[in-house]
């Protein structure tokens, strides 16, 4: 009989620089991980022996159970399983901490009992879990961060957009993904960080740059510790001067 698509929450999360740990150190942190995401589970009313788990090596896969509210896994799965983790980090040896990156995403799936579970939205959620602003983004984060969170649109636009209890909507941030043919757009989280956003904002606004003239001139300055970014096409003559 031929499967129907389920729509279905996706949840995915990769430990980060697990490779070069050597086995008992990677045997510990796939441990703690599993123990911290199972309690996170708990903690959101989302039954652990319901969801469908795939083990990715680093990391694991989720399939929620139908009908799983798509808010729940924002919060407080989320900011469960990175106090889990927290706690973990407390005590352990330097080797067997865990910080990961977790992905989000929804879409229709086929459920087959006997094998895997298999459609395009899971490709959506390899993108967004290996995706560069959310890597950068925990790279960058105070030790205390254990993950970063990323989002897809359709996940944000269903759940955050409407600040659902425990969910600022403030505190994601919009960030331009491209990995492997996929471009889109995905929102970044840092669980319990309350600094700046961990990222340049991006408004979604494009903007029309009027094509440079024979005869016309660009000239672009930073003094002290600025930067300046530019991203420009055809024929470009840059000049620089350093003032006295």
């Amino acid at each position: 009989m031929a499967l129907r698509p389920e729509y279905r929450a996706l949840l995915a999360v990769d430990i980060e620089r697990s490779a070069g740990r050597g086995n008992t150190a990677l045997h510990l942190i796939r441990d703690a991980l599993a123990r911290a995401l199972r309690q996170a589970c708990a903690r959101s009313g989302i039954e652990w022996r319901d969801a469908l788990r795939d083990d990715l090596g680093d990391g694991f896969r989720l399939t929620a159970p139908a009908g799983t509210e798509k808010a729940r896994l924002v919060h407080p799965l989320v900011p469960e399983l990175a106090a889990g983790l927290r706690e973990h980090n407390r005590t352990a040896a330097p080797k067997a901490r865990v910080r990961v990156r977790v992905a989000l995403h929804a879409g229709d799936v086929f459920v087959d009992p006997a094998g895997p579970v298999t459609g395009q939205p899971l490709e959506v959620l390899a993108r967004l879990l290996d995706a560069a602003p959310a890597r950068a983004a925990l790279r960058r984060a105070p030790a205390f961060v254990t993950a970063s969170l990323l989002l897809s649109s359709h996940f944000h636009e269903e759940t955050v957009r409407h600040g659902y209890p425990g969910i600022d909507p403030e505190t994601f941030h919009r960030v331009p993904l491209a990995e492997k043919e996929y471009t889109a757009h995905a929102w970044l989280h840092l669980p319990g960080y309350a600094g700046p956003a961990p990222v340049p904002e991006d408004d979604g606004v494009e903007r029309e740059t009027p094509p440079v003239r024979g005869g016309a001139r660009m000239v672009n300055r930073a003094s002290g510790h600025g930067v300046v970014y530019a991203l420009q096409s055809g024929t470009q003559h840059i000049h620089v001067t350093r003032e006295q």
